[in-house]
């Protein structure tokens, strides 16, 4: 993928719906009695494998174009699959489904692509066998494949050492099937989406500071659910906006849930020019984002803020590049067991471009203001790190080679038109 010069960024975009929010509907609708229609679903390839798990199990999924059907069987309606569930490149499908899979009567088997065999389950691992689940890394090393012998559950009260909603809503998942209540706490608040969403079909959640709980067997039932926009996604083009002379977009129906809004707040933090619209407080909150060109200056990105915007702190990197001043990224050690290294990623692919940036343990250190220029440059299929590249191409000297970039079809196919629609020829 080449990537030139954009300019004058104009107009208003729709970005696609909440990858964390399509993952869960698909999932707990089919766990609920009725009928779940799904509007604004993200149709990316990880939203997809968790549609295909589920159509294996036996749930009769429809879909059309952005809209889903789905029609659950409760929660005891799963069938066994007679093959291997794929979860093709979804840590979040592979996490969550771990913990739904471990109290069912029938046995599955879980694996993905190269990325997800190297990524850490043992942190959904290790809190299921608590439960008493029957849980197997198959190579032996804490990763895929899984094998998983559903039995009945126990319910616990895990403390979590890592802030991380896949860890935290396997452990919830499992709950449903669990003997009793079954809570979990984080050393930091992770994205809730899981609770608020469990507790609109049905369950019995309670949430207090970084304690998360659920109650056994509930009766969920089927809802219309609409997604919001994903603030990830919506990420690049807020970046965009604030970096590219005389640009002014509006992005409409954001979630700006404030377990996900910390890119909102760093952008502030850097100077910029962001103003909400139209705001929605209830559910899941949303707004319209109206983004102007500004000026940025660095910042200091680290502590409770960072599970908050842990997907976008590669964008981050990119606007530091182009801020005045120093920007220090830490208490980020969770990038390095994303789909890719993504400290170890960004800071090479930065450093072709000319960014003064180094590689710290636990995050970066950019010193902005240097001239960035073209470069070749690898995604390592990571789709976060192509988006985030494919904006700094748009702002840089010359053209930008990324390798791989078509690999943003796992969480956004209409990445490259939709930036390049609201630049000026």
């Amino acid at each position: 993928m080449q990537i030139r010069k954009l300019k004058n960024l104009r107009g208003e975009i729709c970005v696609p719906g909440d990858k964390s929010i399509s993952h869960r509907a698909v999932m707990f609708g089919a766990l609920s009695h009725g009928e779940t229609r799904i509007r604004h679903f993200l149709t990316g390839a990880d939203c997809l494998s968790t549609i295909s798990c589920f159509s294996s199990m036996g749930i009769e999924i429809l879909q059309e174009k952005d809209q889903v059907l789905v029609k659950g069987k409760g929660l005891h309606g799963l069938s066994a699959p007679r093959d291997v569930l794929n979860v093709g490149n979804s840590g979040t499908t592979m996490r969550l489904i771990s913990g739904i899979l471990s109290g069912q009567d029938f046995t599955s088997s879980l694996t993905g692509d190269a990325s997800i065999q190297k990524r850490p389950m043992k942190r959904v691992i290790d809190p299921l066998r608590q439960m008493g689940a029957d849980i197997t890394s198959v190579p032996g090393n804490g990763c895929a494949p899984l094998l998983i012998n559903g039995r009945p559950l126990h319910g616990i009260h895990y403390t979590s050492p890592v802030a991380s909603a896949q860890v935290k809503s396997c452990v919830l998942l499992a709950g449903l099937y669990a003997d009793g209540l079954t809570s979990v706490t984080e050393p930091v608040l992770s994205r809730n989406h899981t609770e608020i969403m469990l507790q609109y079909f049905g369950a019995e959640v309670d949430s207090a500071g970084t304690t998360a709980s659920i109650r056994p067997e509930p009766t969920l039932v089927g809802r219309d659910v609409l997604v919001p926009g994903d603030i990830s996604s919506a990420a690049y083009f807020i970046a965009a906006g604030l970096l590219i002379p005389n640009s002014e977009i509006l992005l409409k129906n954001v979630g700006i849930n404030p377990t996900r809004d910390g890119f909102l707040r760093v952008c502030r933090a850097m100077g910029a020019d962001i103003t909400l619209l139209n705001e929605v407080r209830e559910g899941e909150p949303t707004a319209d984002l109206l983004v102007r060109t500004s000026p940025l200056r660095g910042t200091v990105v680290e502590g409770d803020i960072i599970p908050t915007l842990i997907d976008e702190l590669p964008m981050v990197a990119v606007m530091a590049a182009f801020a005045e001043g120093t920007t220090i990224i830490r208490d980020a050690s969770e990038l390095r067991v994303k789909e890719s290294d993504r400290i170890r990623v960004m800071t090479e692919n930065l450093q072709k471009m000319g960014v003064d940036i180094t590689e710290q343990p636990d995050g970066m250190i950019i010193h902005g203001g240097a001239p960035v220029h073209g470069a070749v440059v690898d995604s390592c299929k990571d789709h976060r790190v192509a988006m985030s590249l494919a904006v700094a191409g748009g702002i840089c000297d010359g053209v930008l080679t990324i390798h791989d970039g078509d690999c943003v079809n796992i969480s956004y196919p209409e990445f490259y038109q939709d930036l390049y629609s609201l630049s000026e020829p």
